[in-house]
């Protein structure tokens, strides 16, 4: 198992606290990300998650055209692309319009009426469904007639019908019954006035609550009975009668994505006009700063606004040193050994930085076992790091990649290079030596929360060209300024073995 480095998020701790869940704790993982899946917020100096961030929808578009629908026709056309866009019911992939009598040697999509969609992977045609159409465009109108004289959607428009005026009575009333509120409450916006009509309406068949004619309740009982009639269907619908051969039913999959209406035959799959997909910004919860926001056009791929984690924190990257141990444990460590392993740590500034990092201090779980309480005391392992801060390069497109000398690198009287420290620099990439000391009883895995600070001193106050640069970038200053930003990580190794257990390389 490779070694891990997660991120941290605070959206899930409470405002006052700001520390991380000890990362044993199964629950710690909500809170602990991958740095390219995190964003960062200029104006909160924070970072945040997907879970955190608020999404809105700006553009819809149809994936196989790539034709911009415009969003107030998206539920007219019940989020569906509006043209000849349709995928196969069968296997999903994308249907082709053909002509009955194509010409020799032509475009299969000119020739004699009537036309049908046919599906290149699994030879399926909407002519062994009865469905045809008289020209090759405008295909979306001419099966939309097909949807809509279906006895489904003729019964789901009458169910509409039918509730219709008693909702519009309901809300009539309802908005009768809010009480109004003083000059002391507090004010009220429009959303909550429509929860309030929304609480106060009337639920057929069961009494509003009065605390003033609360002993009247049983002189009359007829008074809260339901006025609307009974609804009858004219739909009957026998799932045995719909069952013919053993080769005739449809699987799950193929009736997942035909809206509300399922058969239970291939022979009654239509196809598929296909779904639309959108675009969508995402915001900050607290300052409402936009943090991505995609370019409107559907063929684009780029960002108008793009701040991401990866640029304002170093990527962290972390490496066991391997030893013939690793070969016998597959990669485990095993208890009542020390093991020393690398961080890599990247820096995404333009600007150099002075980087501290510092292990969080373990939480010791409680044993039952009161035979050893000395052993339940002790920590399962402990984690040597350089304890000073160090510097680190800055990123520079035209910087060459090369390694420090010898004599540059930290090392003990000997000459030796020590094991904790800093290893190795080149460029903006920073490589820092550590050691784990594994106790005789530990068990799980070595993981543990570690904080990074970082400081650094912005000598360029332009502005990012492109909106989406980094904090060194997006400076405004005229003088330089000291920056300082803290984040948590959660650094795991791997698992820890038992002393008298070995895990057999040939299983």
């Amino acid at each position: 198992m490779a070694p891990t480095i997660h991120y941290y998020c605070p959206c899930q701790s409470g405002e006052s606290v700001q520390m991380p869940p000890p990362p044993h704790m199964a629950s710690s993982s909500a809170s602990f990300h991958p740095l390219y899946s995190l964003f960062f917020c200029e104006e909160c100096d924070a970072v945040r998650c997907n879970r955190c961030v608020s999404v809105e929808v700006s553009g819809y578009y149809c994936p196989n055209c790539l034709f911009e629908v415009p969003s107030a026709s998206v539920r007219a056309e019940k989020n569906r692309c509006a043209r000849n866009c349709f995928s196969c019911p069968i296997c999903r992939s994308t249907l082709q319009v053909v002509a009955s009598d194509p010409p020799d040697g032509g475009d299969v999509t000119f020739g004699e009426p009537p036309f049908f969609l046919y599906c290149n992977h699994c030879r399926w045609d909407s002519a062994e469904v009865g469905i045809t159409f008289e020209k090759p465009t405008g295909l979306a109108a001419q099966l939309q007639k097909f949807e809509d004289s279906a006895p489904e959607s003729l019964e789901f428009e009458r169910l509409k019908e039918h509730f219709e005026p008693f909702l519009r009575t309901s809300s009539l009333s309802s908005l009768s019954h809010v009480p109004s509120t003083s000059s002391h409450h507090l004010p009220t916006s429009s959303a909550t006035a429509a929860a309030s009509a929304a609480l106060a309406r009337d639920v057929p068949g069961v009494g509003k609550y009065n605390p003033l004619t609360r002993s009247r309740v049983g002189r009359d009982r007829t008074a809260n009975k339901d006025e609307m009639p009974e609804y009858k269907s004219r739909m009957e619908i026998s799932i045995l009668g719909q069952l013919g051969s053993e080769g005739d039913g449809s699987d799950l999959e193929q009736r997942w994505g035909n809206s509300w209406t399922t058969s239970l035959r291939t022979s009654d799959l239509r196809p598929l006009r296909i779904p639309l997909h959108s675009k969508v910004s995402k915001r900050c919860p607290t300052c409402r700063h936009i943090l991505i926001k995609p370019e409107q056009k559907a063929q684009s791929v780029r960002y108008k606004i793009k701040l991401v984690a990866a640029n304002y924190l170093p990527a962290m990257t972390a490496a066991k040193v391997p030893s013939a141990s690793d070969d016998r444990n597959a990669g485990a460590m095993t208890a009542g050994k020390s093991y020393p392993f690398h961080l890599a740590l990247t820096n995404p500034l333009y600007d150099p930085i002075q980087v501290r990092l510092s292990v969080q201090r373990m939480h010791v779980t409680a044993v039952t076992d009161s035979t050893a309480p000395e052993k339940a005391r002790r920590t399962p392992f402990a984690v040597s790091l350089p304890t000073s801060s160090f510097p680190h390069g800055k990123y520079d497109d035209d910087d060459e990649m090369f390694g420090l000398e010898d004599d540059e690198l930290d090392k003990d009287g000997k000459g030796k290079v020590k094991t904790v420290g800093v290893l190795e620099k080149r460029a903006n990439v920073t490589v820092v030596g550590g050691e784990v000391v594994i106790g005789k009883e530990a068990r799980g895995h070595v993981k543990f929360n570690m904080l990074v600070s970082y400081t650094y001193r912005s000598d360029d106050p332009l502005p990012s060209e492109d909106g989406a640069g980094t904090p060194s970038r997006a400076a405004v200053a005229k003088t330089p300024e000291v920056k300082t930003f803290t984040f948590y990580t959660v650094v795991d190794l791997g698992p820890i073995l038992p002393r008298e257990e070995k895990v057999d390389p040939d299983i």
